[in-house]
């Protein structure tokens, strides 16, 4: 089962509430509590899945932890403020790996001004996980959901696609300012990180906005670490934004590169496709059992 049709599935049996204004299945939920809207999300890294202990080091795999989770609050234009990281931890040098992992936490989260606030320990007989849990502030604007896209809009990337297992996927900058500025100065309509790659995640987006979209595959800015545009659209774990604007809207940032990359459509089926028709690749597909 791909995990998407397992979440659709979660989002039929699990009940809402008035104050659940985002339900599961975008990149957080929002909860209303005491009347103020709070972001909540969680990830978890698996080694050998999301990173090599060995070629890593418990730092990075620490740093990682926290970015990706700050990532999916910047897909929401929000502010990071808490977070909660449990460990399951190898019996065989458990605790120096702990250490070092938190480290990398502690450091990302002084920096981003997330407060680490509790968690869990355990050891087993496997390799390390790392879970964390973060909890946020809603933009002033509101928070940008995957399903506000409308034809006509722009589509957006900020940065460059492609190549990430090369080191980025452990070091990249989550877009947490950038995306606040955007939302604040534009006025974004739909947004997502760039987590399994354009492919998969802009049809997302489509999916939920009930629209299609056409992309200019010569405009998608190729990372030098990418091979081509094939895994600018295909590679997971960018970390980049791709979001929607309004037509005609053009916005600036000083320090991040803006590629429009495309128009949202009417298209009743929710397709993507290049320009000359043909039908872009997915991106990275988590399968569960």
């Amino acid at each position: 089962m791909a995990e998407f049709t397992f979440i659709d599935a979660l989002r039929r049996i699990l009940p809402g509430a008035p104050r659940l204004t985002i339900p599961p299945g975008d990149d957080t939920a929002e909860l209303l509590l005491g009347g103020a809207p709070v972001l909540l999300a969680a990830d978890m890294l698996l080694e050998g899945t999301h990173f090599t202990l060995a070629d890593a080091g418990a730092e990075l795999v620490g740093r990682k932890a926290l970015a990706v989770n700050l990532s999916d609050v910047a897909a929401m234009a929000g502010t990071p403020a808490a977070a909660l990281v449990s460990l399951a931890l190898p019996r065989a040098g458990g605790l120096e790996l702990a250490r070092g992992v938190m480290a990398g936490i502690a450091a990302l989260a002084a920096e981003y001004g997330v407060l680490v606030v509790g968690g869990d320990t355990n050891c087993w007989d496997g390799p390390l996980a790392v879970n964390v849990a973060i909890a946020g502030e809603a933009h002033p604007r509101g928070s940008v959901r995957r399903s506000g896209a409308r034809p006509g809009d722009g589509v957006w990337v900020t940065g460059a696609l492609g190549g990430s297992i090369r080191g980025r996927h452990l070091r990249f900058p989550p877009r947490v300012a950038e995306a606040a500025a955007l939302h604040s100065r534009y006025g974004i309509t739909a947004m997502i990180d760039l987590s399994d790659g354009l492919g998969g995640d802009l049809r997302h987006i489509l999916a939920e906005s009930g629209v299609g979209a056409v992309i200019d595959k010569a405009a998608i800015p190729v990372h030098p670490d990418a091979g081509g545009w094939e895994q600018a659209v295909s590679d997971g774990e960018d970390f980049e934004l791709c979001f929607t604007l309004p037509a005609g809207v053009e916005p600036q940032l000083a320090g991040l590169a803006l590629t429009r990359i495309g128009v949202i459509t009417s298209d009743p089926d929710k397709n993507l496709l290049f320009t000359d028709g043909s039908v872009p690749p997915g991106g990275y597909a988590h399968r569960l059992g």
